[in-house]
């Protein structure tokens, strides 16, 4: 359905497929470690929070909870001393990825130099 179709009958954003996107990428930093993780996978706690670079570490840990939970996320844990856990993106985060690239374009064509 297209934003047309629920012109003058949307009660609550959220019932919608624009606010269930919203819901799961929206937020200050699901989409920088959505793009991130497509840009550089799979991709490791602490390499995430470095490129990051603002982000708490609580932060970035419950961010990618959410994400993994909306299964965004996959979360790889290697058994071994000290943990080493690797993150990427699901199949369904692929899907998502032409429309970022769209939006680097959008962005490409009005960002004012």
């Amino acid at each position: 359905m297209s934003m047309a179709e629920y012109k003058g009958k949307v009660k609550k954003i959220q019932d919608t497929p624009f606010g269930y996107t919203l819901s799961v990428i929206g937020g200050k930093w699901k989409m920088v470690i959505i793009y991130l993780l497509a840009e550089n996978k799979p991709v490791r706690f602490n390499d995430l929070k470095r490129q990051i670079g603002a982000i708490t570490f609580k932060t970035l840990s419950v961010q990618l909870k959410e994400l993994e939970a909306d299964g965004m996320v996959e979360r790889k844990e290697y058994p071994q001393v000290p943990p080493k856990v690797e993150y990427s993106l699901t199949k369904k985060a692929e899907t998502l990825l032409p429309v970022l690239e769209e939006l680097c374009e959008w962005g490409v064509k009005n960002q004012i130099n």
